[in-house]
């Protein structure tokens, strides 16, 4: 998609960047054609069952850690059992390159040391209600890649889910990275955009959003 009028990145709130279209589109390709891989197992992609009944409506799969509400393990005893793929080195270079783009600091890129990833795909009917990220020990920043199509982020305030939050759009290829005083904001994904579809990405439909945490966790 052209845009009519360029966007620029923004810190939406101190330690909240975002930076569009940082992935080139080889590189969203390449993410996409590595999901499908991981979406397979060991532990594959799944709706995952929160403590109440109910069912998220995102697909998840996860790297280096499973994540289950809410806690992390390394085997995903929610699922099958076994232990969950590894977080490839590639990924975790992805990640620092990501920190020091979103703040602007080499130093700081390179000490980020993400030990998991999750993966979520919407379909057009999916959503995520505001939460915090808060299940890891580490308060290392959060990065957020977003491939496919389009959706509105609504990122808050890190003491309650009401207003004040903003609204943004972040699309395919964008990287959007919360740490410091935003580390705890509560964030969603209220609806995806319509007619926003990016088949050229190698997903004909819905989104893919990855997120690389640090757990702060030892075996």
């Amino acid at each position: 998609m052209t845009e009519l009028f360029p966007r620029s990145r923004t810190e939406v709130a101190p330690g909240a960047v975002h930076v569009p279209d940082w992935l080139t589109l080889e590189q969203q390709r390449e993410l996409v054609a590595a999901c499908r891989e991981w979406a397979r197992g060991p532990v594959p992609i799944r709706h995952t069952r929160l403590p109440g009944g109910g069912v998220m409506s995102v697909q998840t799969v996860c790297l280096g850690w499973h994540w289950q509400p809410y806690r992390y393990t390394r085997t995903a005893g929610d699922v099958n059992g076994r232990r969950v793929a590894e977080l490839p080195d590639w990924l975790v270079r992805l990640g620092r390159a990501a920190v020091a783009e979103a703040y602007g600091d080499r130093a700081a890129g390179a000490a980020y040391a993400p030990d998991t990833a999750l993966v979520n795909f919407y379909d057009a009917d999916a959503r995520m209600g505001l939460h915090q990220d808060k299940d890891e020990r580490s308060g290392a920043p959060v990065v957020s890649l977003s491939i496919g199509a389009d959706c509105l982020f609504r990122f808050g305030n890190a003491e309650h889910r009401g207003k004040p939050w903003t609204d943004l759009r972040l699309a395919s290829g964008d990287l959007f990275v919360f740490g410091g005083p935003s580390r705890y904001a509560y964030h969603g994904v209220p609806r995806l955009l319509p007619d926003t579809d990016r088949p050229e990405t190698g997903l004909t439909r819905g989104r893919l959003n990855l997120t690389l945490r640090s757990t702060g966790l030892a075996d």
